[in-house]
């Protein structure tokens, strides 16, 4: 029996509470009836309020005291019977309580929100999504199934209902997605263009339509003409006028004289005659409508006021011509020395800088839609690193032709591409990565063409060297496309010298001040000796001995004569000496070697005919030993300047450095040098004997079977790097040395430590080549399958180089940070790496308890954000200026460190009291920040939520 029942019995007794020596007494009751006590009764006095009123306070603290003993189950069972007992009333009070103890944290939003609001979040949703909302209740079925959510989504894959829903009608445009889902009635934007037209595409009007718009348009203009003049003349009326009848004549008949007809009359007259004209186009009938009314208006007496009036609505648009071509670029902070490429700029051509480290898709998707105000633009050009078969956006997401389909990057593509006009009005996406020279980059160009609807366009790669793949043949035939966004000048220097400005310019950017002159001369001097080293070939000039004896007596005979004018006897002595004949003419000067140097034009030209496979081929195959003539000089120079004097020094015991260092430094690319000098031996044999058969793979695969000495090299040079920074710092002798041989025309106004990066350079560039060559080269080629095994080993080995660059840039990146934080523990751990760096301000909320929109809030400090893969470092940030100079200190000193996976995100929506605030929470206190521009807080937020999802998974 459970105890409820036991209340209830106990309640009914007679004798309901015993009283004992442990039990509570209960209130003596007054004698109500007279004919004897209530005491131990199970009857409540009505009348008798106050006993009432204490009966009921203790049969209340009786039951508390049994419900405090129960079970949950027996609780829940109690709570049960007694809500059923209670009206509607009382479960209305039960209600408001427990709305008031706890109240409701969800709510659906679709009955709370405006209707404009519920749609504007359900058109997120994807069909699937949609499609599962609709099944919630009736009321998100209508929401879901509104037109406006599904239409845009039919027309982006080019389906058109095939009728015109009527006003009263929805779901039309769901269930004609349904049905082309069914049937897989799939379009791309191209095809669907074709067929349909696009939304932007001037509808054919018919000759009713044409007569009817015009009809409305007078009509519109000649009520907003009465309108204005109506006020007008409100205007500029008397301030009192008189009811006399004579002065009410005397006005209306120097109104008739100054207007011979009436405004409303010569209006009308003037709708009537353009009618009557039937103007072939609506610019024409503006002008002669204008015009009309301009004559009409002049014989008023509120000429002025009427002239200054503005054109109506319809009007203008009708009037204003074609805007320009407009082209967008996105230039990513990737590419070198991309200052010149902003200067050299068109002037329709919008330029976009984003930074490529720390931004993602949805932040450079709005900051390319601010960049264009809405414009339509007429091509996208992007200018970021890649390869022939990938191209990177931005950082940690490769574009391959696996990676283009995803949902994130699809849509990106979709929304970047749907402002550009369609294919039909030549639209194109032009990527300056040398995409059209793999099989692979082809694939992914024709997937991007299918899914943007747009022309892509991307170079060949034929041209080696720095950023000239760019001033290569281009895959679509037509207008040179990167003359539509930059000048001719900046360009053909930008590409040719990209490398060597981004050194000067990051230079430049932290030490921007007394390095500026020597910077300059140093890269005039590199501009010179590349000229140099390409046209004149100085290290091979040889002087017979013949001349070298005249010179030597030609200078003594001007010493001991010391005449007035020295340099006029030189010269009558040594025109003496030609014409005795000591010294034949063709002996002066030899030259043992000849720069094989093909100069490129300014700006490559199209072929007039589309070449044959074996004519690129031989293109191709010219390019790479042209190339490798030149690097193989490079390598040479190393040799010659730098190995033989200093081999040379230390046999003679006049060691400039040890033999260990020396063997360390020179020995990995002397290797090199002997391996590369058998390949350009092949391949010279190979291309004098040229036929379409001809194969070059074999000389490839044999190459390949050497490639552990560049191994040997790329293990071995930042120990290399290191040796001689430490012996230029140590050795004098060693300073010496490199300081006489840096930056000679021998060495290509190189320094050591540049030449030493040529092998990587170079392995970027085999890869290139050989995928230009594989794409000429049919399967049924003899010299296909060599290719194919070349290919794969350089593009594998490829990887390998760009895994060791990657590791030493973020090695170098955690050094820079650890060195910028004053008072920071360790930050160097094994697979840590710093993503990127936010300057922020720190805020505090003066008023938590008020609505937030309400809040206000004051700056602390500014704070400096380091944002790595597994942690976020806080640095207080300083600013101290220099007295007397523009100079500005900037140190940071560490605050705390917080793992990723403990840390916590949440935005703060923008009043007019903070702007681009968010907050940050750990488990022990939260950070509220803000930045000075949006974009900052987009690409911000952005990259710490990614990386705190990748930290959580890992």
């Amino acid at each position: 029996m459970t105890e409820a029942s036991t209340f209830v019995k106990l309640v009914r007794s007679p004798h309901s509470v015993k009283q004992g020596s442990g039990a509570k007494r209960g209130p003596v009751l007054p004698d109500v009836s007279g004919a004897g006590a209530t005491r131990f009764s199970a009857w409540t006095p009505v009348t008798n309020k106050l006993s009432n009123q204490q009966l009921f306070q203790e049969r209340t603290t009786l039951i508390l005291h049994w419900f405090d003993l129960w079970t949950d189950r027996q609780r829940k069972h109690f709570l049960h019977l007694l809500l059923r007992r209670c009206s509607k009333s009382q479960l209305k009070f039960t209600s408001d309580c427990f709305m008031e103890a706890v109240p409701i944290t969800r709510l659906d939003f679709a009955k709370v929100l405006p209707r404009f609001l519920s749609l504007y979040i359900l058109s997120f949703l994807n069909p699937m999504d949609l499609s599962a909302a609709s099944q919630v209740c009736w009321h998100w079925r209508f929401l879901a199934e509104q037109d406006c959510l599904w239409s845009p989504k039919c027309v982006r894959r080019g389906w058109f209902l095939p009728y015109s829903p009527s006003d009263n009608e929805y779901g039309a445009w769901k269930r004609h997605y349904v049905a082309c889902v069914a049937s897989l009635d799939f379009l791309s934007p191209w095809e669907a263009g074709d067929i349909y037209g696009t939304l932007n595409e001037t509808l054919m009007e018919t000759k009713e339509q044409k007569e009817r718009n015009t009809e409305h348009i007078i009509r519109q203009t000649i009520c907003d003409k009465i309108a204005e003049h109506k006020r007008a003349a409100l205007k500029t009326r008397k301030t009192w006028l008189t009811n006399s009848l004579t002065d009410r004549t005397n006005i209306s008949r120097e109104k008739s004289s100054i207007m011979p007809l009436g405004l409303t009359t010569a209006l009308v007259q003037l709708g009537d005659k353009c009618r009557l004209e039937k103007l072939t186009s609506m610019k024409e009938c503006r002008a002669q409508l204008n015009s009309t009314l301009n004559s009409t208006f002049d014989k008023t007496w509120t000429t002025s006021l009427i002239k200054t009036l503005p054109l109506s609505l319809p009007f203008k648009s009708l009037v204003s011509s074609n805007n320009s071509q407009v082209h967008l670029l996105l230039v990513s902070s990737r590419i070198p020395a991309y200052e010149l490429v902003l200067c050299g700029a068109l002037v329709h051509v919008v330029p976009l800088l984003y930074d490529y480290s720390g931004i993602t898709l949805d932040a450079l998707l709005s900051l390319a839609e601010k960049a264009i105000e809405g414009r339509a633009v007429q091509s996208i050009g992007i200018m970021t690193e890649g390869s022939t078969e990938d191209f990177y956006l931005i950082e940690g997401l490769s574009i391959t032709e696996k990676t283009v389909l995803k949902p994130c990057i699809r849509e990106f593509w979709e929304r970047l591409c749907g402002w550009v006009v369609p294919a039909s009005e030549a639209g194109t996406l032009n990527i300056f990565a040398p995409l059209a020279a793999s099989v692979a980059g082809v694939e992914l160009m024709t997937k991007l063409s299918t899914l943007t609807g747009l022309h892509v366009r991307a170079p060949t790669g034929i041209c080696t060297g720095s950023y000239q793949h760019i001033l290569s043949e281009w895959s679509d035939h037509g207008d040179f496309p990167p003359l539509l966004y930059m000048w001719e000048g900046p360009l053909l220097s930008w590409c040719r010298q990209a490398e060597c400005i981004e050194q000067t310019l990051g230079t430049l950017r932290k030490h921007l001040g007394p390095q500026l002159q020597f910077l300059s001369q140093e890269s005039r001097g590199r501009s010179l000796g590349v000229f140099l080293w390409n046209h004149i070939n100085l290290p091979f000039f040889a002087l017979k001995s013949e001349v070298t004896q005249i010179l030597i007596e030609g200078l003594v005979t001007l010493i001991k004569g010391t005449p007035d004018n020295p340099l006029e006897s030189l010269g009558n002595f040594l025109l003496k000496k030609c014409v005795e004949g000591t010294v034949e003419k063709n002996d002066s000067v030899i030259v043992t070697e000849n720069a094989s140097y093909r100069f490129l034009s300014s700006i490559p030209e199209a072929p007039e005919g589309l070449l044959s496979d074996a004519d690129r081929r031989e293109t191709i195959c010219s390019e790479l030993l042209r190339s490798e003539r030149v690097y193989v000089r490079l390598l040479q120079a190393v040799h010659t300047v730098y190995y033989i004097p200093l081999r040379a020094a230390l046999d003679s015991n006049r060691a400039i450095i040890n033999s260990a260092n020396l063997l360390m430094l020179f020995s990995p690319l002397l290797d090199i040098l002997a391996a590369n000098n058998v390949f350009l031996q092949d391949l010279t044999e190979k291309l004098e004997e040229w036929s379409p058969l001809q194969c070059v793979g074999d000389v490839c695969v044999r190459f390949c079977t050497k490639l552990r000495t560049y191994t040997n090299f790329f293990n071995n040079y930042p120990t290399a790097i290191r040796t001689i920074d430490k012996c230029r710092e140590t050795l004098p002798a060693f300073r010496t040395f490199l300081k006489r041989h840096n930056r000679t025309l021998a060495t290509r106004m190189l320094s050591l430590q540049e030449l030493f990066l040529s092998p990587s350079t170079r392995v970027e560039e085999y890869v290139t080549l050989l995928q230009a060559l594989m794409l000429h080269t049919p399967s049924g080629h003899p010299d296909h399958t060599h290719l194919s095994s070349a290919f794969n080993t350089l593009l594998n080995y490829r990887s390998f180089v760009c895994k060791l660059k990657k590791s030493s840039h973020q090695d170098l990146k955690m050094l820079e940070a650890q060195q910028t934080i004053q008072s920071c523990p360790n930050l160097q751990e094994v697979g840590r790496y710093l993503i990127t760096m936010q300057d922020v301000v720190l805020l505090s909320c003066l008023n938590d308890d008020i609505a937030p929109s309400l809040r206000m809030y004051e700056c602390v400090s500014e704070l400096g954000l380091f944002l790595f893969n597994d942690a976020l470092v806080l640095s207080e940030r300083r600013l101290s200026h220099m007295p007397f100079s523009l100079a500005v200190n900037i140190s940071h000193t560490f605050l705390a460190s917080i793992a990723l996976h403990r840390l916590s995100l949440s935005e703060i929506v923008d009043t007019k009291y903070v702007q681009n605030a968010f907050r940050m929470e750990s488990p022990k206190r939260q950070w509220i920040c803000a930045t000075d521009r949006e974009e900052d807080k987009i690409r911000w937020l952005g990259t710490l939520r990614s990386a705190i999802n990748g930290a959580k998974h890992n």
